[in-house]
């Protein structure tokens, strides 16, 4: 047979040398990935295996690292050959001993941690560290160079990948999907991406599906599908898909790199196409299926049950090597099986023939610029917020659409950022929805299937990512933002709860970038929430669901910031903070509906900047106030200064004060968060013993958290959502909720104790409006006219 035969998607050859170069040091990984698994000492075997080189708690997986490495082998291969600037994702979190082998092995891990030399104390630290107190932990997380991927929750790898290749058009993405991952529903759906992926002005995804037959304990799907049924499945899907299936290592190899060449051939003609303006609908993108039995090369049987290709081998294939003589023998069977020996040298050093298909430089795997993707950021060029400023000359006389207002910044956002391409909406079908048509004068939605006359806003090119997948949305917003871009996730607040387990994740991931020095800052994740709770009385109960704030509550001070801004102009400040901003998690919460505007535009910038404060023109004896009417959140905004103008008129004799918190965690201590005020503030703001009334846009229990080591937190009384909704008026959620302006007035007299001989009066006439207002819409299907047309106005 002759050395090489030429590929003619990379011009190179497949050449018997390079194979066998390639076998070695794939031999070299499945052994420092089993390794891991077990030893603590004797990193290299040179003396026979004793149950004290064992560690004492054996913890982590097998079943996929033997694929994850035969992928990364064939990858450095081709990296070798054509320079790519390839991003690995890697959806098997749970395989890092795989993907930490090829790490040490290409110089990456030493590049980043000391003491992870290619020597003999390298290997003992690469071993002893995998799943120890404070070592590497069982799975890919931000502190494993190359990676954006963590290796926890499964479903999300191939929208992150996606995600990453937007405006990145030199980048190839190799995502790399397992069959138990492809089982979950947003891994289904972002096979879809594909859709949106402009092949002139973005990267490419190759995913590599590796189907290794098997979950923790048993069959996948996919892995159960027979060649023809996978075929046709991603045909209709829209890519090419090419399969690579067996178990004999030689015949693998070969067929892995040809299918290599294949994809990048197929890539770089469809891009070099596209961007000679030949490409007149979505292409056919390539697509690996790679077929290996899970636990490859690893014991074929253990106990008499069967290992190699079952799941079994998933987690641990010898699972007492410490106190089981027969496992332990075993085990150095196993390990010596890849002859180490002959991998590395006496000192520990791996034979320069073991990793000559290492990429060098920034081309390994693990030195992608784009994995650290703060490092290439660049901040957004943002015109001044207070340009798009509605006029305020008396607090609630206008009413606009704060997130029209919004939109207006940010189609100049894209304008000004339009030669950078780094900036992109992301929204779940819902811009119109939302009111923020005006993005559409600056870009429009992503879109490169076939369009029709009647369509509107779609363009290869568009920059606003709409696809009915929450999951999908968010995937692919994480994935720009790791790689270094910037972006807002606009959705409704019923709906975002659905990526709930997601921003878990990626808060997590924050958090423990926070803590490695080589991670450098990336752009926030912001949230816009509109279409809220207090505006769902037409679509009724299920979309009234403001449980999104709680779990951001629940999330490091470090990482996690909530702003409920009462009116268009807060809106338009806190957008521009948030935009500057980096490594948060910023929850923004809106109405899309016109409400009334409170704030002129310095005010509102003082107000955000501050957090909280006293409207001293919305209370009446505020210096000596009998209660603090406190509110956060545009609706309860509202009903507070309504009620404010209620107790004035009814009960002239009380004095309150006002308060609007915009920032929501400025009320917590700053001993528990780093917006909190301290105590001096926060009593000059709320007093040390009045009682305070607080109208709130979510469910109480938040409010009473967050004020848990203020001063006499029992004097607060938290109206918010209570889980009552229907079908019905506007008006009528705030009643069913008891957040109405009448039971928040009512509430207010019922806790001033020095007037509490003249209250009831009053409090029988707000309960007589609310009879009235039941009475009302139950004959006319609308709220009161004393509501609807109500305007706030300071009462003599």
């Amino acid at each position: 047979m002759a050395d090489s035969v030429k590929s003619p998607e990379t011009g190179t050859g497949v050449s018997e040398g390079r194979l066998a170069s390639l076998h070695r040091y794939w031999q070299a990984v499945n052994y420092l990935g089993a390794a891991q698994l077990y030893l603590k000492e004797n990193p290299l075997l040179k003396e026979p295996l004793r149950p004290e080189h064992i560690k004492p708690r054996l913890l982590g997986h097998w079943g996929t690292q033997p694929g994850l490495n035969f992928i990364y082998a064939h990858l450095n291969r081709l990296i070798q050959d054509t320079e790519a600037s390839i991003l690995l994702v890697v959806g098997p979190g749970h395989g890092a001993p795989a993907i930490l082998a090829n790490l040490y092995l290409e110089g990456s891990l030493a590049h980043h941690y000391e003491g992870l030399g290619l020597d003999m104390n390298g290997l003992k630290t690469l071993m002893r560290q995998f799943s120890w107190p404070e070592g590497a932990p069982s799975h890919i997380f931000p502190g494993t160079p190359g990676t954006i991927q963590e290796g926890g929750e499964l479903g999300y790898c191939l929208s992150h990948a996606f995600g990453a290749v937007l405006d990145n058009p030199d980048l190839i993405s190799v995502c790399i999907v397992g069959d138990g991952e492809a089982e979950t529903g947003p891994l289904a759906t972002s096979w879809h991406s594909n859709n949106y992926l402009d092949p002139v002005g973005s990267g490419a995804v190759l995913p590599i599906l590796h189907l290794n037959g098997y979950k923790i304990g048993g069959p996948t799907i996919m892995g159960r599908m027979s060649d023809d049924e996978l075929q046709r499945l991603f045909s209709g899907l829209g890519y090419r898909a090419r399969m690579v299936a067996g178990d004999d290592p030689p015949r693998m190899h070969r067929l892995m790199w040809e299918a290599a060449d294949w994809a990048y051939g197929g890539i770089r003609d469809i891009q070099k196409s596209a961007r000679a303006g030949k490409n007149s609908r979505r292409p056919a993108w390539p697509l690996i299926i790679l077929r290996t039995p899970k636990g490859w090369t690893g014991p074929e049987d253990i106990d008499g049950r069967r290992i190699e290709g079952n799941f079994p081998s998933h987690q641990l294939p010898v699972t007492d090597p410490a106190n089981n003589p027969e496992h332990l023998k075993q085990l150095q069977e196993w390990l010596r099986g890849y002859h180490p020996e002959s991998l590395f040298d006496e000192a520990g050093r791996p034979l320069p023939e073991t990793i000559a298909v290492c990429p060098q430089g920034g081309l390994r795997l693990g030195m992608n610029a784009h994995a650290n993707g703060g490092e290439l950021l660049i901040p957004l060029r943002l015109p001044p917020y207070e340009k798009y400023a509605l006029k305020v000359t008396t607090p609630g006389k206008e009413r606009a659409k704060a997130t029209t207002e919004l939109a207006k910044f940010l189609r100049d956002v894209f304008r000004e950022n339009e030669q950078a391409r780094n900036f992109r909406f992301f929204c779940p079908d819902e811009i119109t929805s939302n009111r923020m048509q005006p993005i559409f004068e600056a870009t429009s939605r992503a879109f490169v299937l076939p369009v029709i006359d009647t369509d509107e806003h779609l363009a290869p090119e568009g920059r606003v990512m709409e696809i009915l997948s929450e999951h999908t949305c968010e995937g692919w917003l994480e994935g720009y933002l790791l790689t270094g871009r910037h972006g807002i996730f606009a959705c409704y607040e019923a709906f975002i709860p659905i990526v709930d387990s997601m921003l878990n994740q990626y808060a997590k991931w924050l958090k423990v970038s926070h803590e490695i020095p080589w991670r450098a800052p990336l752009a926030s994740l912001n949230y816009l929430l509109t279409s809220h709770v207090w505006r769902q009385d037409h679509n009724g109960y299920s979309h009234q669901v403001p449980s999104f704030i709680d779990n951001v509550v629940n999330k490091k001070g470090s990482v996690s910031r909530i702003y409920l801004p009462p009116d268009a102009n807060c809106l338009l400040a806190v957008a521009d903070r948030c935009l500057k901003s980096r490594d948060y998690v910023n929850l923004i919460i809106a109405s899309k509906n016109a409400e009334p505007q409170w704030l002129d535009i310095e005010s509102a910038r003082r107000h955000c900047d501050q957090g909280v404060s006293v409207w001293e023109w919305a209370g009446y004896g505020s210096e000596s106030a009998d209660v603090i009417l406190a509110c956060a959140g545009d609706i309860p905004t509202e009903e507070t200064l309504a009620a404010a103008t209620l107790l004035r008129k009814e009960f002239p004799e009380l004095n309150f004060r006002v308060v609007n918190v915009v920032d929501l965690f400025s009320i917590m201590s700053h001993r528990d968060h780093p917006h909190g005020l301290d105590d001096e503030n926060f009593v000059e703001i709320f007093t040390e013993d009045r009682p305070v009334i607080f109208a709130f846009h979510g469910y109480p229990h938040v409010i009473h958290e967050l004020i848990h080591h203020r001063p006499n937190p029992a004097r607060f009384h938290v109206h918010g959502y209570m889980e009552e909704g229907y079908t019905t008026t506007p008006f009528d959620m705030l009643v069913l909720n008891n957040m109405s302006r009448y039971q928040l007035a009512i509430a207010a007299a019922m806790r001033v104790k020095r007037l509490n001989s003249l209250a009831g009066d009053m409090i029988d006439i707000f309960k007589d409006r609310l009879r009235a207002h039941k009475r009302y819409i139950r004959e006319n299907n609308q709220d009161l006219p004393e509501v609807v047309n109500w305007s706030w106005s300071r009462p003599g």
